[in-house]
């Protein structure tokens, strides 16, 4: 496929899931590579409190930092009330200096899909962050989804991302699967995902698809029957990788959702408190099985959760 042919990415198999890496990576080196963390997380008494720590950590960012900052934003319910913050603060000219900053890219989609359906993730920013946003930053890029080749449109997504280098602050949920399993992203349980995987188009799951649509509803995303019976047609994601969620320079999870999703409070449970093993291929079968846990091996990891996350 075209997507083989382009810069130095390569095509990897994991029976029906196609992950992309480069082609002078080893997983199992960067694997070994990869210490494992406490997830520290901070339970906080309400969605807007999370949603202004989230805007908070993104202030910090552009503080330490000199010139333009690259963020993957998180989309569905998670991030929801820290992008009604941005939008409002951009009908000022409060937050210019930080706006003008910013390079903003998406994390996942799925796809095959109209790019104006209202559970595509780039209709819920526009309807959040509202128009002023989206004139403000330097530049936006999603993963096309309203293609016949998906895999060539994520490697030009990828050498986009990779064009801006270090990505400054990227933002994460946790959805639940099962067995108290979780995808990271929309990294799935027995994808094959592997540390040198920068994105995937993978099969979409049952569950998955599910888990998409109840939130966009949840979180008052408007829809129309035919907007949701085109999205229930979707055969697969596009997905960041773990190898690129781990370049991150400094990564925020939230968790807001357990209400709606109460399947998340034992997928939390079970990722904060499950070890990690330090040989190399029972370490990679607890990744492929839970790929939550690949947050794990990240060192500099905000988790802001709501009290319902903890409760059994």
């Amino acid at each position: 496929m075209s997507a083989t042919s382009k810069s130095r990415i390569q095509r990897r198999a994991a029976g029906d899931n196609v992950w992309l890496s480069r082609s002078e990576d080893s997983a199992r080196a960067r694997l070994s590579e990869l210490s494992a963390h406490a997830l520290n997380y901070e339970v906080l008494d309400s969605e807007e409190a999370v949603g202004r720590a989230m805007l908070a950590e993104l202030q910090t960012v552009a503080r330490e930092k000199i010139g333009d900052l690259t963020v993957i934003l998180l989309g569905g319910r998670g991030a929801q009330a820290m992008h009604r913050l941005v939008g409002e603060l951009a009908k000022s000219t409060q937050a210019d200096r930080l706006l003008n900053r910013l390079h903003v890219f998406t994390q996942d989609a799925l796809a095959p899909m109209r790019n104006e359906n209202s559970f595509s993730f780039v209709r819920d920013f526009e309807r959040l962050l509202g128009e002023c946003f989206f004139k403000k930053v330097k530049s936006f890029t999603s993963m096309r989804t309203e293609t016949n080749d998906l895999e060539a449109e994520l490697v030009d997504y990828l050498e986009a991302l990779d064009s801006r280098g270090e990505i400054d602050i990227l933002f994460l949920g946790l959805g639940p699967e099962a067995g108290a399993a979780s995808h990271l992203a929309y990294i799935k349980p027995g994808s094959g995902s592997s540390a040198a995987d920068l994105a995937g188009v993978i099969p979409v799951s049952p569950s998955i698809l599910e888990h998409h649509i109840t939130k966009f509803k949840a979180g008052g995303s408007p829809f129309t029957e035919a907007d949701e019976a085109e999205c229930r047609k979707a055969t697969h994601i596009l997905t960041l990788g773990p190898a690129t969620i781990l370049k991150a320079g400094r990564i925020v999870q939230s968790i807001v959702d357990a209400d709606t999703a109460p399947a998340k409070p034992a997928s939390y449970r079970r990722l904060i408190e499950r070890e990690i093993a330090d040989d190399l291929e029972t370490r990679q079968r607890q990744l492929d099985e839970n790929p939550g846990l690949w947050i794990r091996l990240h060192p500099n990891v905000r988790s802001l959760i709501l009290p319902n996350v903890l409760e059994q």
